[in-house]
């Protein structure tokens, strides 16, 4: 028996981590596409609906990998992480405001793709309202992959993390730039936006999650450092 609770704990660990980088990823990739308004690119060859259905599809497959990330946090029986704490933020004892940061996110992607499926009921006005939460969600995301994950100081996340943060920026540069008719001061406090994020992890990160004890800073609750619980469950 514990030998089957040590292979179903690995098999947790193994899957809570690649399914939130997955999920990062996609993530990415909805915010990017959603930036470029890629729809306006249409072609005879690659219909508005089907670029559209594109982003609809990503969508929905990020949200999906979330929740196998949530249910795969919940099995796992390192962490004291229950499904509410997946809803209502901030409220568990295990790295409660990073954990809670992922709380938000993905309340916010839910949000958007509730008001998306009713979308004729409510009005396109209402619509995009509640869908510029979705460009809300990416950056509280990312310090929650930074600021919760157990892998934060192995290179392959940091460097996806990075690559993420790389195309978000790129993909915002690209909009400004060929936006004619934005103002330059729109310009300039859109083009601003990732230019602090950037600056602001690059002062954090070093500070925080790669500094020393980054696990009892952030809020692990000590019976978990340092015990064989610990131990077994980080280090696959």
């Amino acid at each position: 028996m514990l030998l089957v609770a040590a292979v179903g704990s690995r098999a947790f660990w193994y899957l809570t981590r690649s399914t939130g980088a997955i999920a990062l990823v996609l993530l990415t990739l909805v915010l990017v596409l959603g930036v470029l308004d890629v729809s306006r690119l249409a072609t005879p060859r690659w219909p508005r609906f089907v670029i559209d259905g594109l982003h609809r599809t990503v969508s929905l497959l990020a949200v999906s990998f979330l929740a196998v990330h949530i249910l795969t946090s919940v099995l796992d029986a390192y962490a004291p992480i229950t499904l509410i704490d997946a809803v209502i933020p901030f409220r568990s004892p295990y790295r409660s405001l990073w954990l809670g940061l992922g709380a938000v996110a993905f309340d916010l992607m839910i949000a958007v793709l509730i008001t998306s499926l009713i979308r004729a009921r409510l009005g396109y006005g209402t619509w995009r309202a509640v869908h510029w939460l979705a460009y809300a969600s990416w950056p509280i995301a990312v310090l929650h992959t930074l600021g919760t994950g157990s892998d934060v100081k192995q290179v392959w996340l940091l460097l996806l993390t990075w690559i993420c943060i790389g195309a978000v920026a790129a993909a915002v540069a690209a909009r400004v730039a060929f936006t004619q008719s934005l103002p330059v001061r729109h310009r300039i406090a859109v083009s601003a936006v990732p230019v602090v994020f950037v600056l602001a992890l690059i002062v954090w990160l070093p500070l925080g999650p790669l500094g020393a004890n980054w696990a009892q800073r952030s809020g692990t609750p000590a019976s978990l450092i340092g015990g064989g619980t610990a131990t077994t469950a980080s280090s696959p």
